[in-house]
């Protein structure tokens, strides 16, 4: 049986994903802050190990690779998704909390995912896995007044072709999924309008997050022989193309 660990596995995309890669046969570990949101993607999942972590605290991420590796034998996937997006405001008007807990948790708990992925990913016999990142349009075109938010996740794409080339040699590949639109509470205020970069607010179209999850299990259920380093899942018909 496969195993993997979800972040952000609470809510949104990660509890999507959650979902579909239980139903899929896979031991799944959900990570996230809020042990009670876990739970109930647990049930909802028909099971899981409920595992409270924050990303951005380098032993509690140690510990969940550590429970993880010491419950389930091996880690075959790790979903890189757990974020977060600051206020839209201009980049002088921004607190510098918002901006330290974007890129702290974005990046920063990203790539300390991927690090204790990786330490497990060697170790294990046989070696190797998947490590699959949620990016974001925003990774090649900002929306007005989200600096914070781009720039980590233009530094994603970065960590993902680093894991690309660094885990070359011990079967490790990265994938990221560059998401636009998916129906989170983090979009939703785009069924009320979006600030486009004309200046102009307009509602935007939405997609179901089952189609990133689905994204994702596709990458995972890959022969070893095969990877998609990166790939966009959107909904039809929102504003990107030609967005600047």
């Amino acid at each position: 049986m496969k195993t993997a660990i979800v972040t952000g596995a609470g809510s949104g995309i990660g509890r999507a994903t959650a979902i579909v890669l239980a139903k899929a046969g896979y031991k799944v570990a959900l990570a996230g802050r809020r042990a009670q949101a876990l739970q109930e993607t647990a049930d909802l999942a028909g099971g899981g190990l409920v595992v409270a972590t924050d990303v951005t605290d380098p032993a509690r991420v140690r510990a969940l690779f550590d429970r993880v590796g010491a419950e389930f034998g091996r880690l075959d996937v790790l979903f890189n998704n757990a974020g977060y997006n600051a206020p839209m405001v201009p980049l002088e008007d921004l607190p510098f909390d918002e901006l330290r807990a974007t890129i702290d948790i974005n990046l920063v708990g990203a790539m300390l995912c991927a690090g204790e992925a990786m330490r497990l990913m060697k170790a294990q016999a046989p070696r190797g896995g998947r490590i699959i990142t949620t990016g974001s349009l925003s990774a090649h075109m900002p929306r007005p007044m989200t600096a914070a938010y781009t720039v980590s996740k233009h530094a994603l794409t970065g960590l993902t072709k680093s894991i690309l080339l660094d885990g070359r040699g011990f079967g490790i590949t990265a994938s990221q999924i560059d998401v636009g639109n998916a129906a989170t509470d983090m979009s939703g205020y785009m069924t009320a309008g979006a600030m486009q970069a004309d200046g102009e607010r307009r509602v935007e179209p939405r997609m179901d997050v089952a189609n990133v999850a689905n994204m994702v299990l596709h990458i995972a259920e890959l022969p070893p022989e095969a990877n998609v380093p990166f790939v966009t899942v959107m909904a039809s018909g929102m504003p990107f193309y030609g967005r600047g």
